[in-house]
């Protein structure tokens, strides 16, 4: 398994966190309610509570924009940038995966993509094998690929918008003999980097609960910065984590833990970090 970065580039360990990928967590969290824009002095005031500086910040916004994802816009007389409506389909995406994505069951079966796109397409085939990966499919064989059978709508939308229909098919499948399935998919998935993207998310984040379970920590811009600290590092692994069926994964798997770890964090910082986000956003409005 290559680990895949989402759209907005966060596949790094969570101690190699650019400031960029920390813009888009606040974007995520604070501008959309209003109108997903955000004032230049706001998105610098709150990245000072990151412990970033305002030049670095300045370069990462101008990076973003480079990038389409964000646009320059002023909003009484204040600068300041909105999400681009692509960075906007982006995020809700980022939001379906992160918080309401479901693991699959044995009995939801698999999805098999098959597909055999010509060299004379070889950007979309590229892009389709990148896009499949996000979804969460792994490789069967050359041309093949599988994932858990929930994902059915979402890969028929992908095959569409890339206009690949005449190159691909979709079959809904069950393993039916040869082989097991708690091997097969160590084949068709690498478990041990996924492991290892757990295993580095719960190294960084378990002292961050321990250390706010013994009161310590507890003032609300700590908070803030611990809680858009923590959702920046999981944000990718959504994009890594095909959701298999528990019974295919080793009896010993710490994603389980991790997935524990980040909802019990998100729901102790969560709604502190809200009030110390408003706070500054309004402060910034004056």
């Amino acid at each position: 398994m290559t680990v895949v970065e989402d759209p907005f580039g966060t596949a790094q360990a969570p101690s190699a966190v650019q400031p960029r990928q920390l813009i888009v967590t606040l974007y995520g969290l604070y501008a959309r309610q209003h109108g997903g824009w955000l004032s230049v002095a706001s998105v610098v005031r709150l990245m000072a509570d990151l412990g970033v500086d305002e030049q670095a910040v300045r370069s990462s916004i101008y990076r973003l924009k480079r990038r389409d994802l964000l646009v320059a816009e002023k909003v009484g007389g204040a600068a300041g940038y909105r999400l681009s409506d692509v960075a906007q389909e982006i995020l809700a995406d980022g939001d379906a995966r992160i918080f309401g994505r479901r693991r699959a069951t044995v009995a939801d079966g698999w999805l098999l993509v098959v597909f055999s796109v010509p060299e004379s397409e070889r950007e979309k085939r590229h892009q389709l094998r990148s896009e499949l990966t996000h979804l969460g499919f792994g490789t069967v064989a050359p041309g093949v690929w599988v994932a858990p059978g929930h994902v059915e709508t979402e890969a028929n939308e992908l095959i569409r918008r890339l206009r690949l229909t005449e190159y691909v098919e979709l079959f809904r499948a069950q393993h039916v003999a040869f082989g097991d399935p708690q091997v097969n998919v160590r084949t068709w998935w690498d478990l041990d980097a996924l492991r290892a993207l757990y295993a580095a998310f719960l190294d960084v984040h378990r002292p961050v609960q321990q250390r706010w379970s013994a009161g310590e920590g507890g003032e609300p811009a700590a908070t803030f910065a611990a809680y858009v600290e923590m959702l920046t590092a999981w944000r990718r692994l959504p994009y890594a984590d095909p959701g298999l069926p528990l019974e295919l994964l080793p009896a010993d798997w710490n994603g389980l833990a991790a997935e524990e770890l980040f909802t019990a964090l998100r729901e102790r910082f969560a709604g502190p970090a809200d009030d110390h986000a408003r706070a500054v956003l309004a402060a910034a409005r004056r």
